[in-house]
């Protein structure tokens, strides 16, 4: 007997009959012999109609209120997927994030898991019933709900499935699986069989949506087995562990393995220009950005002029996070004698990952050869040991990860990847 715990995304739990799809899809799991915890994202677009609903009657919402109303969301997946489940014969019961035991810090809408202590959940569990728990929320010292932020019920499954000590962490959404670039952008991407905790955090943290970032982080802390999957089919979807990805019957042993391709529209980019070329100056610039709270993702300085003594400083930012910062670096302009701070949020990331990169310097060769047979400019440049990251125009983003992933001979031979819900989540 294994003890699955399953977490299914909005788009999984939009409506009354995809409600009871899944209760069929849990039960069957149970049935098989199987212990099962289930987390559930909230129906559909809710949180967002919650947001929506929030900005008609306040201009700037307390966040401990605001934390309250979102959580109702997933408190409605919860019930309506119990109430569907019992009525299939296999008794669940339903419980908060609060009541499964999930502590958090004191950040509104954007809380860290500091502890869970599921025994309620374990107890449930234990007595024979399927227990479901509502994602994305937890309670902090002062007894508040709070939201782990976008993407966070990923991370309610990741936790649980840890303190449980489960054997796999199912995680279900409208597409079966990790793929090679977005199906939306490129239909022919053909699905990852296998992929490691590394490769997946670089695809999480740039761009792909399919896994939240903190959600794997947890994984590969834990060493949690996750299986990324439609509750849509019955396929085998994306098996991410710490086994080298890679199919040996596929790939050569010395070609590079190559796992996808990422983009990213919500970043933003600021250009500092005229910076004093002197000692600290940058130092004192990303301290301002800091103060911001402003989440930095790729710097880059030009090469100043021995006649002007001044160099330009780029950097790339959430795109959220962008006027804020921007304000904060003019109100700075005294201490920082710099002659113009401009903002672009017009531009796209894409990052190529691959464990297999680390070895092969041809990928970089290749990559900038399809970007400029493909007419793309670019703007930024970043890498790591598996990944290279580029900014181009937002206009051309799509046309840039087409232009990757055929030059990486990534397309499917066999049928379009298709996406059951229009999400990908």
């Amino acid at each position: 007997m294994a003890l699955v715990v399953q977490k299914f995304g909005g788009s999984s739990v939009a409506d009354a009959t995809s409600i009871k799809r899944v209760a069929r899809r849990v039960v069957e799991t149970k049935r098989a012999g199987n212990d099962v915890v289930v987390v559930v994202s909230a129906m559909g677009d809710t949180t967002d109609e919650l947001l929506d609903l929030a900005g008609q009657v306040a201009d700037a919402p307390p966040a401990r209120e605001l934390d309250i109303l979102l959580t109702a969301g997933e408190r409605i997946s919860m019930s309506l997927l119990a109430m569907a489940i019992n009525e299939l014969g296999v008794p669940a019961r339903s419980y908060t994030g609060q009541q499964a035991g999930l502590r958090t810090d004191a950040r509104y809408g954007k809380a860290s898991i500091v502890g869970i202590v599921p025994e309620r959940i374990a107890r449930s569990v234990k007595e024979g019933d399927v227990a479901i728990v509502a994602g994305f929320q937890g309670v902090n010292e002062a007894n508040d709900v709070t939201t782990l932020g976008r993407g966070g019920s990923d991370t309610t499954a990741v936790a649980l499935a840890a303190a449980l000590r489960a054997d796999v962490c199912e995680i279900y959404s409208d597409v079966d699986g990790l793929f090679t670039a977005d199906p939306r952008i490129v239909p022919t991407a053909r699905r990852v069989r296998r992929i490691t905790y590394e490769e997946t955090l670089e695809l999480a943290a740039h761009g792909a949506k399919i896994l939240h970032l903190r959600a794997v982080e947890l994984a590969r802390r834990y060493g949690v087995p996750l299986h990324v999957r439609s509750s849509f089919s019955t396929k085998e979807g994306t098996w991410v562990t710490d086994t080298p990805a890679g199919d040996p019957e596929e790939e050569a042993m010395e070609d590079p393995i190559i796992s996808g391709v990422a983009h990213d529209r919500s970043q933003g980019k600021i250009t500092v220009v005229g910076v004093p070329d002197v000692p600290g100056i940058a130092a004192r610039l990303f301290q301002v950005v800091a103060a911001a709270e402003a989440n930095i993702d790729m710097i880059v300085q030009n090469v100043s002029t021995q006649r002007t003594g001044r160099t330009d400083i780029s950097f790339t930012l959430p795109e959220a996070d962008g006027p804020a910062t921007l304000r904060a670096i003019e109100a700075a302009a005294d201490v920082l004698k710099y002659a113009e701070a401009r903002y672009d949020d017009q531009i796209g990331k894409l990052s190529l990952v691959g464990a297999g990169m680390r070895s092969h310097p041809g990928v970089s060769a290749r990559l900038f050869g399809a970007l400029s047979a493909a007419g793309i400019n670019i703007e930024m440049i970043s890498t790591s040991e598996i990944r290279i990251s580029v900014v181009t125009r937002i206009e051309d983003l799509d046309a840039a990860v087409r232009a990757v992933h055929g030059a990486f001979d990534l397309d499917s031979a066999e049928s379009e990847a298709v996406v059951y819900g229009g999400t990908g989540r």
